[in-house]
């Protein structure tokens, strides 16, 4: 499968380790999808879990499971005392971090590694260089990467001179997280103090953090990201960019690979300044910079996610790669199993949908509850990622994910062919779900154009639920 055959000894001073036992120190549908290959490689699993968790189906999957903690992230998922104390009673020799919660803690990271555990991802050093935000846009300019007007560190004060000299609109971002997340857009000076406060609350209860900076806002722009992997043999390789650009409350919706609107020299540029990036960190493991692009094509650094990220199946699914394994042969210290050249070599097109259990007609509210049935889309080129199942109580405490549906065609239109019919073989019953409104997206003629950016949903929507009014 284009195995990478670079003979050179292991240069990162990382000990080669074979690991026999990870705990996965997740939940959901990313932990059912560690377990998968962690099976596949002959590691045994470990799943921990809360109270409010207790049902659910990566515990079963598991070779072993044990409890973390009352519902609440912060007393179970969060909480680093308890996750280490569940590896070392487990015998584990690694940790996954699975994405959210503790994945981009460099104190976590460095927890780890104090007490022998290895974490499947960056160093601690890395993880704080690129994990905050104004930071990571510092080392950004430093190594030639194109970056948006904004302030160089973190604000603490004088706000409003700073947001003067960089000029309006203003994107305020938490500077230690994602998600969408401690982000607030501000067009007129009057309105800035009031949503800098509520960008610190979000923030603080978020991620620990209050620290927050600022960015220009570049109007109508496109989500590009490209995901990359390093090992501790020199090999770096950059996979083709997603498009993320269909997004609610800043929170991506649909990610495709690769992006209608990227052709290959803007693509090339990309993978040469993210290579550059990941070499001026040191990093090792798999990770994400993400990018804005204008009208122009011209492309701005936004932030690096030093983790696995949700959208990486599209990315698996061109590839034909297991992101997660390269991960785990990245910590146990082995060069990756795949070259640059059999990734160049990707084929056709792919979607993934985010099936979240929120009523997308009342501004994506929560809808936990019980799930009466669940029928999933199966077929050719349709994988479902997901924990969920007929009986199966969605929690109030946690993210709203549902199941994540990821189609491959050979092209694009195939592609939202296969959507269409994949999206209307999918039954929910007894919660509401954003599968109507993806049903609504991949009929939608911009949509199949190609034609769309970050804020396009916000148009969408209210036009859909107005013509539904009309035709009432």
């Amino acid at each position: 499968m284009g195995k990478n055959s670079s003979d050179q000894e292991n240069q990162g001073g990382i000990v080669k380790k074979e690991f026999k036992k990870v705990l996965i120190a997740n939940r959901g549908e990313i932990a059912v999808r560690v377990i998968r290959t962690l099976k596949e490689m002959g590691i045994k699993s470990i799943a921990v879990y809360s109270k409010a968790d207790k049902n659910s189906l990566h515990i079963s999957m598991a070779d072993e499971s044990i409890c973390v903690g009352d519902s609440p992230s912060k007393m179970s998922y969060l909480s680093m005392e308890s996750i280490i104390s569940a590896a070392l009673a487990t015998g584990a020799d690694a940790i996954h971090p699975g994405y959210g919660f503790l994945s981009e803690n460099s104190e976590f990271s460095k927890l780890c590694s104090k007490n022998g555990i290895v974490f499947i991802g960056p160093n601690p050093d890395s993880i704080r260089l690129l994990g905050n935000k104004s930071v990571a846009r510092n080392l950004a300019k430093k190594s030639g990467v194109p970056i948006t007007p904004g302030s160089d560190d973190s604000v603490k004060k004088d706000f409003l001179g700073i947001a003067k000299k960089i000029g309006y609109p203003i994107m305020i971002k938490a500077a230690n997280g994602g998600g969408g997340k401690g982000m607030r857009i501000v067009t007129e000076p009057e309105n800035l103090l009031k949503e800098v406060e509520m960008a610190q609350r979000e923030a603080k209860e978020a991620f620990g953090s209050d620290e927050i900076f600022f960015e220009r806002y570049i109007e109508k722009p496109r989500h590009i990201e490209i995901q990359f992997a390093r090992d501790y043999n020199g090999n770096i390789i950059t996979f083709p960019e997603r498009d993320c650009s269909l997004q609610r409350k800043h929170q991506k919706l649909v990610e495709e690979t690769p992006s209608p609107y990227v052709n290959s020299d803007i693509r090339k540029k990309l993978h040469t300044v993210v290579k550059k990036l990941a070499e001026s960190a040191n990093y090792h493991g798999v990770g994400t910079v993400e990018f804005l692009m204008d009208k122009d094509k011209n492309f701005y650094f936004m932030e690096v996610n030093t983790r696995l990220q949700v959208e990486h199946p599209v990315t698996e699914s061109v590839c034909g790669v297991d992101l997660v394994k390269e991960q785990i042969l990245i910590a146990q210290g082995e060069s990756m199993d795949i070259s640059q050249d059999y990734v160049d070599d990707f084929r056709g097109h792919s979607i993934e949908h985010r099936i979240n259990a929120e009523d997308w007609e009342k501004n994506f509210m929560p809808n936990p509850g019980t799930v009466e049935e669940i029928v999933f889309p199966q077929g050719l080129g349709v994988r479902i990622d997901t924990h969920v199942y007929s009986g199966y109580n969605i929690p109030p405490f946690y993210d709203s994910m549902i199941a994540k549906l990821i189609v491959w065609a050979p092209t694009r239109q195939e592609a939202i062919r296969r959507s269409k019919r994949a999206l209307d073989e999918l039954i929910i019953k007894g919660v509401k779900s954003t599968a109507g409104l993806h049903r609504e997206i991949v009929r939608d003629i911009n949509f199949q154009r190609g034609d769309f950016y970050t804020k396009y949903l916000e148009e969408f929507i209210p036009m859909i639920l107005a013509e539904r009014e009309e035709k009432k």
